[in-house]
């Protein structure tokens, strides 16, 4: 597509104008980067950028990320022109109450909108798993006599994102994976909040990437266009490689007082310099948000162009759907998130002790079979997160349709990345890792929840009773504060059929993420486990004659322990129900006359177990109840000792019941 009918610094300027007085009239905002990266963004945008504003799910559409999710404007600027659903009123809503326009990019918000940003460099990662997705589809799909998967992620990546750990980690797996439809414009404006960048940042950035393996394009000047529009070319030609361009710009080009200062980076700059800027411009100054005409007009005729381009692939997806249409079926089923009405008969049966990390392993060797398009890896810990599928090929430049991908020690960039693939659509990515190490990773859990998209995160080692590697890698807190994040579905299975049942759960789902917690381990099948139960979030493990006098509650390892106090405490005369609850989130969101159901009266006792904090229990088990929880950091043991020195045993599940029935147990030790 071809802008040479209009000048490039017509639209730019478009933009520039857009952007100051949707800043004023939020009284805030960041119009620095979208008035110094106007022309660069335009370039990209009306040269080379394959997208179709009346369809923005296109499936084969280039992605385009704004990793430096402050400068909004830019983005919403160029949505508005190219005739995306975004109107300009929603531009004079910017940052306001319900309006479309919020202050960093929302995925599902907007129309357009790729991914969610604002937090540096989880964009960049993003960015990275798309690049991953679209090689893989391409790989799956096309042959000699059909193409169609065939397009570029392209970003716009700021310093802060490069400052970011996060990106250093994504810049590394995409360098050496190869990525070479990934293009990133790196807007080099050696400004950030605090004032010049070489207060903190003074490592040369090409040579940085340059090691990581990219190509790096070193523009002269980032304003121009004809420097751009080469760098862009140049970049598409290297399949071998992803691309670094250098722009070097002008941070709030256009502004006579705050240009290339860091006054502008993130501050509205008031009426009088709203009135320069126009004027300087040659923009009419007693107008604001005006769009020219004969701007509107070419992008009128653009959308024709980029429409008729969407109609071409079109024909020949159908094409290829006549072709194989197999592999067709599949693609729909990917693309809409549809699995196998058969699934769950295709499951394995377990049977002996085996811990849920093995289960799981199991378990995702049928999922690979009945899904195509599942794949994904572990933060260098394959062997131990049981996430390898066998047969599967390894993701690499000389085998893009692999679909075990070896991350790394890099969790952050793995999760970003897997979210990426999520967004990218037509995969069903997934990720592994110690539990500990969810710390590493959790701004992009966070992202996932935000943003809903149903990436899975796999992890193992999933409490003290990882062992003997000690309290560094003992998870304690993490169960608790996963389940405080919104959106975010935890799952603690307590054996192999509840395994599955968190696997399930996991990929029926499509609106959020999920996180399985998985033991180390060997754990014993128990009896009353139930798919049907485990996938409502919690059930009756076992029930008793009448209305109990209580209700043990536990999840994952420690389930066996509720259900070991169960014969002792009935020779005692107690009638006793137990109560598995390996989600949360899933149990809570269903009926209030089911959870009644499950949890018996709120005046019955209730005793809780599970090997972490205590604090999401008292919800539930209520000011009465108590919790057998691990309150402080684990020991370096074998785990059978560490149950026996933190009191996770049936003699203290046994002991503690009987204090909240009210029978005293003299000398009773309770661990």
């Amino acid at each position: 597509m071809s802008s040479s009918d209009i000048p490039i610094e017509r639209i730019a300027n478009t933009i520039r104008v857009l952007t100051i007085d949707a800043v004023e009239a939020a009284r805030s905002g960041h119009p620095g980067l979208p008035m110094g990266m106007a022309e660069a963004a335009t370039v990209l945008w009306t040269r080379f950028l394959r997208h179709d504003p009346a369809r923005p799910d296109w499936p084969d559409r280039d992605r385009f990320v704004l990793s430096a999710g402050h400068g909004s404007m830019l983005l919403y600027s160029l949505l508005h022109l190219s005739g995306y659903d975004l109107p300009l009123e929603e531009l004079k809503r910017f940052r306001q109450l319900g309006s479309r326009t919020p202050g960093h990019p929302e995925y599902g918000h907007t129309p357009g909108v790729e991914t969610t940003t604002g937090p540096l460099g989880q964009g960049f990662a993003n960015g990275v798993g798309m690049a991953i997705a679209e090689r893989f589809l391409g790989a799956w799909c096309n042959s000699d006599e059909h193409a169609i998967v065939d397009h570029y992620t392209y970003g716009i990546v700021s310093d802060g994102d490069l400052m970011e750990g996060v990106a250093a980690e994504a810049a590394s797996l995409a360098g050496h994976l190869g990525l070479g439809k990934l293009i990133y414009l790196y807007d080099d404006n050696h400004i950030t909040i605090d004032g010049k960048t070489d207060l903190a940042f003074t490592e040369s950035v090409p040579d940085r990437f340059r090691a990581y393996g990219w190509q790096v394009i070193e523009l002269e000047d980032g304003a121009d266009p004809e420097q751009v529009a080469d760098g862009i070319e140049r970049a598409r030609a290297d399949r071998e490689r992803p691309s670094l361009i250098v722009c070097p710009t002008v941070i709030g080009r256009g502004s006579p007082s705050y240009e290339g200062t860091s006054a502008i980076h993130s501050d509205p700059v008031g009426p009088e310099e709203v009135r320069r800027i126009k004027q300087r411009l040659g923009w009419p100054v007693d107008r604001s948000f005006h769009v020219p005409d004969d701007v509107r007009a070419w992008f009128e005729g653009a959308r024709q162009r980029l429409a008729a381009e969407r109609a071409r692939w079109e024909q020949r997806f159908e094409a290829w759907r006549g072709a194989e249409p197999e592999r067709a079926a599949c693609w729909d089923a990917a693309w809409t998130r549809r699995l196998p009405d058969d699934l769950l008969d295709r499951m394995p049966r377990f049977e002996g002790e085996l811990a849920t990390r093995a289960a799981s392993g199991k378990i995702l060797q049928v999922l690979a079979a009945a899904l195509p398009t599942l794949l994904g890896g572990s933060a260098d810990l394959t062997p131990s997160n049981k996430t390898w599928i066998e047969g599967g090929g390894v993701q690499s430049r000389t085998e893009p349709g692999g679909r075990n991908i070896h991350f790394g020690v890099r969790e952050h960039a793995m999760g970003a990345a897997v979210n990426g693939m999520a967004l990218h659509g037509g995969l069903r990515p997934y990720c592994g890792t110690f539990f500990v190490f969810s710390d590493y990773m959790r701004p992009a859990i966070r992202m996932a929840a935000l943003m809903g998209v149903p990436s899975v995160f796999v992890f193992t080692h999933d409490s003290i009773f990882v062992g003997e590697d000690g309290p560094t890698h003992q998870p304690v807190e993490h169960l608790a504060s996963l389940r405080a994040m919104p959106g975010l579905h935890v799952d603690r299975p307590a054996d192999g059929t509840e395994t599955i049942a968190a696997w399930l759960a996991a990929l029926e789902r499509t609106d959020g993420p999920s996180a399985l917690a998985l033991t180390r381990q060997k754990v014993p099948q128990l009896e009353g486990t139930r798919v049907d139960g485990a996938l409502r979030g919690g059930y009756v493990v076992r029930a008793c004659e009448g209305e109990p006098d209580l209700v043990l509650i536990g999840t994952g390892s420690e389930l066996q322990l509720c259900l070991g106090a169960v014969e002792p405490l009935e020779s005692e005369g107690w009638r006793v129900r137990v109560v598995s609850l390996p989600c949360f989130e899933r149990f809570f969101a269903q009926p209030p006359d089911y959870v009644a159901s499950v949890l018996g009266r709120p005046e019955l006792p209730r005793l809780a177990v599970e090997a972490g904090v205590s604090q999401p229990w008292w919800r539930i088990v209520g000011p009465a109840g108590r919790v057998i929880a691990q309150e402080r950091f684990g020991a370096s043991a074998p785990w059978k000792a560490l149950a026996e020195h933190f009191g996770f045993t049936v003699q203290r599940v046994v002991l503690e019941a009987r204090e909240l029935l009210g029978v005293r147990v003299p000398g009773g030790d309770r661990g």
